[in-house]
């Protein structure tokens, strides 16, 4: 899903980047507010989690790849999309810099899918769903944060120019609804780890709510 330099113009490329900038500056700000200093150290770790899964690339025809991303594990576990803006961007930032993972003009792109929108859409549709469990809920959000995501990319390189939309859409759509299985499977093991280990990391005060409430009726 990292898009390199030369796919998109750059125009479109600096529109990107605004929209990037600004999300970065309202990460930031719930970083200095929410991130607590007990979590810093996980935040860390996943990070170094997520760097590495993203690694693993599965090439995808016209140039571009298909990977998991784990924007939606880390707004669960941290109860926020800003926080999966944040992380991914670092990631995305040290991958293109030092790595040329994903190039630096696209890299306003590259943070709008994988940071900005596989992290809306991981914990709002967590928070969507978890009424029908939470640990469907978080499955169905890894899922469907890393298949948007690669849609968005598929869409935003037809805008490009770059290759024809049916064929961008039917083959990321195509490879990252699979790896999306194995991402959703991961986020649940993973989300669990947490809960079950450091409930007290975990930012998600109301899990298991439900549940109990259901219980103690």
């Amino acid at each position: 899903m990292h898009i390199p330099d030369g796919f998109i113009p750059i125009s479109q490329c600096i529109i990107y980047w605004i929209i990037a900038l600004v999300a970065l500056y309202f990460s930031v700000r719930w970083a200095s507010a929410k991130l607590e200093e007990r979590q810093i150290p996980l935040f860390a770790v996943l990070a170094a989690g997520i760097f590495a899964i993203q690694a693993m690339n599965v090439p995808i025809p016209w140039g571009t790849s298909g990977h998991m991303v784990g924007a939606a594990l880390i707004a669960i576990i941290f109860a926020s999309p800003w926080a999966a803006v944040l992380l991914l961007s670092i990631v995305l930032i040290l991958q293109g810099l030092i790595f040329g993972d994903g190039g630096i003009t696209a890299l306003g792109a590259n943070i709008l899918n994988m940071g900005i929108i596989g992290g809306f859409v991981g914990y709002y549709l967590f928070k969507g769903t978890k009424s029908i469990g939470e640990i469907p809920a978080v499955f169905i959000a890894a899922w469907a944060s890393i298949f948007l995501a690669a849609i968005a990319c598929a869409i935003e390189m037809w805008i490009a120019g770059t290759f024809p939309l049916d064929k961008g859409l039917a083959m990321m759509g195509l490879y990252h609804a699979v790896i999306g299985i194995i991402e959703g499977v991961l986020t649940v093991v993973i989300v669990l780890a947490v809960q079950s280990a450091r409930p007290d990391l975990f930012s998600f005060k109301d899990w298991g709510k439900e549940k109990a409430e259901v219980l103690s009726k």
